[in-house]
């Protein structure tokens, strides 16, 4: 468990219901620098020895720690557009996941220009929970035909099956904080 993700969701995470975890104010509308770059250090040290070439991430609120992630790990970053610019080629990788917060799918789109065959991927994303965004992103990856190295997240909310979801890649998992529950309005962290 990472203690200052931890203290800060303690502090200034509210439990809206549904399952839903609102850390708006430091990682999803508001981000914390100092501690976005530390969270990115961490992740780093945890996958230093997969040897990533390239880091992917959904838009919007995976960019934040997978661009401190890279910064520590030297790597560019790639996140999946969930719409596709005028500046971005015919054929593109595109996948559907369903948005939890939105209540509806919602396309991840990379150019083929920055996802390629050969690449060593590690994603990185704001939560764990389902895992369906994190499977769309892994698609994009298969399809671009680029290796998984692993998956990080800042955020495990372990009631929702993620991991086991997306345990048959055979590639490491990790969070640096786990929540076991959502319930009355409180944040029950994950005994580790």
């Amino acid at each position: 468990m990472f203690e200052p993700l931890r203290k800060r969701i303690e502090a200034q995470g509210e439990v809206l219901g549904g399952g839903i975890l609102k850390v708006d104010n430091f990682i999803n509308h508001q981000v914390d620098p100092i501690l976005m770059d530390a969270c990115g250090e961490e992740l780093a040290r945890l996958f230093a020895d997969t040897r990533p070439t390239k880091i992917l991430t959904a838009e919007i609120s995976g960019i934040a720690p997978a661009l401190m992630t890279a910064k520590y790990l030297g790597l560019p970053v790639v996140y999946a557009r969930k719409h596709k610019p005028i500046t971005m080629p015919d054929t593109v990788f595109l996948t559907l996941a369903p948005s939890h917060t939105k209540g509806r799918m919602v396309e991840l789109i990379v150019s083929p220009e920055y996802l390629a065959n050969g690449e060593q991927v590690l994603i990185i994303d704001d939560f764990l929970a389902s895992g369906a965004t994190i499977a769309g992103l892994v698609r994009l990856a298969q399809t671009a035909g680029a290796t998984l190295v692993g998956i990080g997240a800042l955020i495990e909310k372990t009631f929702e099956g993620g991991r086991e979801l997306l345990s048959e890649l055979n590639i490491p998992i990790e969070a640096l904080v786990q929540i076991a529950a959502l319930d009355d309005g409180r944040i029950t962290f994950a005994k580790v």
